[in-house]
């Protein structure tokens, strides 16, 4: 391949459609950063690459696609981190736009979880400033602390928080990856298989 041609994984999994899956690898921290073995990833050209590689199957399961193989990634929490960018906007880790935003949550420990247009996220913990400062009660005035701690403790019901328009549900974090549909920790389909 030249360095004109566009990488293409349709190509490569084509040509080689039995290399075998990669599981235990890779995984990724709960403010989007790469961790292969357990060891952060620094390296600019290879987080360039699994950003740009990453995406899930139709399982549930997060991928990186490398080549023709998948490398499945085991997940600290959510597959995608959210972080605001200059203009306000919501973009993932990967520095694509995470487009509409259709439900919001707060687990137990006040992690901000959101359904949008790129994937179910995780706001990176560093905006949740921002986040509490757009959130409304009933009455329009900002939530307060108990208005938060009542969606905390999961009586959402009662105090009627939105962001963003949105009403702010609660969900236990033991429940997201059901209600979000992914999964946190893919493993080979049968004990036989290889692990690193």
């Amino acid at each position: 391949m030249s360095a004109d041609t566009p990488y293409d994984p349709a190509a490569a999994i084509a040509k080689w459609p039995s290399v075998p899956a990669c599981y235990g690898w890779l995984s990724l921290d709960r403010r989007g950063g790469w961790r292969f073995q357990g060891e952060t990833v620094t390296h600019a050209g290879l987080n360039a690459f699994l950003n740009r590689f990453y995406t899930h199957d139709g399982d549930g399961n997060w991928i990186v696609q490398n080549g023709p193989q998948k490398v499945f990634v085991a997940l600290d929490y959510m597959p995608l981190v959210l972080r605001y960018d200059g203009e306000g906007h919501l973009h993932t880790h990967t520095g694509t736009p995470a487009g509409t935003v259709r439900a919001v949550c707060l687990d137990e420990d006040g992690s901000v979880l959101m359904q949008t247009e790129a994937g179910p996220g995780l706001l990176d913990d560093r905006e949740l400033a921002g986040f509490v400062d757009a959130c409304r009660a009933a009455d329009g005035t900002p939530a307060s602390e108990a208005d938060l701690l009542a969606t905390l403790a999961g009586r959402c019901q009662d105090r009627g928080v939105t962001w963003n328009g949105l009403p702010v549900g609660s969900v236990r974090r033991a429940d997201a990856p059901a209600l979000f549909g992914f999964n946190p920790a893919p493993a080979p389909p049968d004990s036989a298989a290889m692990a690193p």
